[in-house]
């Protein structure tokens, strides 16, 4: 009984390991990126505009079966966007300040990549499903790392304006397809949001309540997988 129990073992070991394949690869993303907003009535913060931006970095995907994979990587991004509020001068009269927020995150995707059958010669169709870690680590604001308040003459270090880190949902579908043996090119697109209120200098430094500015992300995907 031990030596067949064993044997099974065994097997479903060696034929989970067969199974089992790991693909990786690099991408490109360009994306265009802005920031939500909330705030109260008094502030008015406004989303104004939103920001190009490009990011990439490594694919990996893991797979526990023929048509399912666990998607990870570590990628590189640019996130922000313009938004604009209304600040109270000396006056008591009421000025709407811009800000162009430029960031730029590590980010470690945790997903579920669904894959089809052939729908045309070595072409598949896939949808990723999950989230992402990701950890700003720059800043600018209106194109440079330092930032001079018009409000109060304070100077403040971009990167300091926002907490380190965020997390996102995240969905996407593309096409993959089969160039040689190993080599598949990727197009695709997905779609970021968001969780973490990102917001550390209109709370810290400047006394607003309940500020929210939270990330968005719309990515065109193109890779190529080894």
């Amino acid at each position: 009984m031990k030596k067949a129990l064993l044997a099974l073992l065994i097997s479903g070991a060696t034929i989970g390991a067969a199974s089992a394949q790991v693909e990786i690869g690099l991408k490109v993303s360009p994306s265009v990126t802005n920031l939500r907003v909330d705030s109260p009535s008094a502030y008015s913060f406004v989303n104004e505009s939103a920001k190009a931006s490009i990011g990439g970095g490594l694919i990996v995907d893991y797979f526990f079966g023929e048509n399912y994979a666990f998607g990870t990587g570590l990628e590189l991004t640019g996130k922000g966007g313009k938004i604009s509020y209304l600040e109270t001068t000396t006056t008591g009269q009421q000025q709407r300040i811009e800000q162009k927020i430029s960031l730029q995150y590590l980010q470690v995707p945790v997903t579920v990549k669904l894959f089809t059958n052939d729908v045309a010669t070595d072409t598949k169709v896939y949808f990723q499903l999950g989230g992402s870690l990701n950890a700003a680590i720059a800043g600018r604001i209106n194109g440079d790392k330092r930032y001079l308040d018009p409000a109060t003459g304070q100077e403040t270090k971009g990167s300091k304006h926002v907490i380190i880190p965020d997390a996102a949902l995240r969905a996407g579908a593309g096409v993959e397809y089969q160039l040689g043996q190993s080599t598949k090119m990727i197009a695709g697109v997905s779609y970021h949001r968001g969780l973490f209120n990102i917001d550390r200098y209109f709370d810290k430094e400047r006394g607003f309540t309940d500020i929210e500015l939270k990330n968005s992300e719309f990515a065109l995907d193109l890779g190529i997988k080894f």
